[in-house]
């Protein structure tokens, strides 16, 4: 069953040497992610489940020890996904589990196995329900690194431009991550969340189905939008 969750936001520009002279502005995010990760720890799991967005051609498992890299954002930086090594015809981890595996690597992870999940935008409510449900059923003990971003228009240099909805859509994820509120994750509305380009919405929506009958509470831990995109920061235990 699932006994721990982290939310983290997935933008590169968390790793600083992609942020380069910027990165100081994630440094509350990634002060507050290294916490969330602290909560997947002292929570001693069996087994550790990284779930973020990915294109369909990402989307589906992904072994531990699957490498992963930022050279598509101009970076030669490569991580791995845990200690394990893959087999050598593993594909790469879509760019929102490669940051988780940074994050990882970043705090030391070494209290449990790894494995990790690309999770494409299409997914339906139910289908990410059925996926959670499967995950938090792995292990006696599972925890959950949910990986992805809140809207994107939030501001008119935004990637998404301004869009006066983005605001009140991140405060109800926000709300609803904070409070460990399965019921408002599940309840998200995927319509709005597409035209937002809300990269969150489906794993979001997994950890609502791992956490249904595990009756976590939640802690917010970091929310804001400092290039117009929402970053939440989540802790569930």
């Amino acid at each position: 069953m699932l006994v721990a969750a982290a939310v983290c936001p997935c933008p590169p520009l968390l790793v600083p040497v992609i942020a380069a002279g910027a990165a100081p502005e994630l440094d509350a995010a990634r002060a507050a992610c290294t916490d969330a990760l602290g909560v997947l720890a002292a929570a001693r799991p069996d087994r550790l489940v990284v779930v973020g967005p990915a294109d369909e051609g990402g989307a589906g498992p992904y072994p531990e020890g699957t490498p992963g890299s930022f050279r598509g954002f101009g970076v030669d930086l490569g991580v791995c996904l845990g200690r394990e090594r893959a087999a050598e015809e593993t594909r790469e981890l879509p760019p929102s589990l490669a940051v988780a595996a940074w994050l990882l690597e970043r705090t030391g992870w070494s209290d449990a196995p790894i494995e990790g999940m690309g999770v494409a935008e299409p997914l339906g409510v139910e289908r990410c329900i059925e996926v959670g449900r499967d995950i938090a059923g792995r292990a006696g003990r599972v925890a959950l690194l949910v990986m992805g971003d809140a809207s994107a228009c939030r501001t008119v240099k935004a990637p998404g431009y301004l869009d006066a909805r983005a605001e009140p859509f991140d405060a109800q994820v926000a709300r609803a991550l904070g409070a460990a509120d399965v019921a408002a994750l599940r309840a998200l509305d995927t319509g709005l969340a597409r035209e937002l380009k809300v990269s969150g919405r489906a794993p979001w929506q997994v950890l609502a189905g791992a956490a249904q009958d595990a009756g976590l509470s939640g802690a917010l831990l970091y929310e804001d939008a400092p290039y117009g995109v929402g970053y939440v920061v989540a802790a569930w235990s």
